[in-house]
């Protein structure tokens, strides 16, 4: 009995698990901010939603989106323009090498005054009589003399006499005469007729011819739209008697084309 009670009591010694040797998060998956790898350290779940969804698309506001169009149809437009302006300097080239385009030239043979005199509303009357070649210098271009041409003679910025042209059409490398018929009234003819027979004195005295005449191109059998032939001729005669013919002592013509 005493023998059992002294019967021994040996401690148990239970062992503590062994720590894991494979760490639950990848080595080098997450590091910290100062480039250290930490296995036991747990990622936000927010991190690695950002850290592997796509960049969101962010959609242009209509202001911008009608503002690119805008710049869009802009280009374009900028690009026609530039098209048409190298396709008709194209045609226009082409036409001046192939065809050769020049003026005509206009000069004035005779000047007849036949009639000049004061009215007795001291109004000056005068008809004049002019005789005037038209060249066509050009070898492969006509020329169609349309309605509403017009002549006028002047006088120190006063316009004596007016006429019409007529209509004809003037072939190529040709020379047309031409005998028109001007007249016209003038106010206050009194102060003119003074000044024309103070420098009829001297034998000589200044008139300009204008001419205005709306033609049409003709190239091969192509009519082309009207333009105008503006030209003026400074003459110097000798005197202005009526009836009689006129000495032309010098002659300046200038001539252009206005579309």
């Amino acid at each position: 009995m005493a023998d059992h009670q002294r019967q021994r009591i040996h401690p148990v010694v239970v062992e503590a698990p062994a720590p894991p040797t494979t760490p639950l998060v990848p080595p080098g998956s997450l590091r910290s901010e100062k480039g250290s790898s930490n296995p036991y350290h747990r990622p936000s779940p927010l991190l690695l939603q950002h850290s592997h969804a796509m960049p969101p698309i962010i959609p242009l506001p209509p202001k911008r989106r009608s503002r690119s169009c805008f710049c869009k149809c802009l280009c374009w437009t900028l690009f026609l323009i530039f098209l048409l302006f190298i396709l008709i300097a194209a045609i226009a080239t082409t036409i001046y090498f192939v065809f050769k385009p020049k003026l005509p030239d206009y000069s004035v043979d005779t000047l007849r005054i036949s009639d000049l005199r004061l009215n007795f509303d001291m109004s000056l009357y005068a008809k004049f009589e002019v005789r005037i070649t038209a060249t066509n210098p050009n070898k492969k271009i006509g020329i169609y003399y349309e309605k509403d041409g017009r002549m006028s003679v002047w006088y120190t910025n006063t316009e004596l006499c007016q006429g019409s042209l007529p209509e004809f059409y003037q072939g190529h490398q040709n020379r047309t005469v031409l005998n028109l018929s001007l007249s016209g009234q003038v106010q206050a003819g009194s102060t003119i007729m003074a000044a024309i027979q103070q420098q009829q004195q001297t034998g000589r005295i200044p008139l300009d011819l204008k001419v205005k005449a709306p033609v049409a191109i003709k190239l091969g059998t192509l009519k082309l739209r009207k333009v105008k032939v503006l030209g003026e001729c400074q003459l110097l005669v000798d005197s202005l008697s009526s009836n009689n013919l006129i000495s032309i002592k010098a002659s300046n013509c200038k001539f252009r084309m206005k579309l």
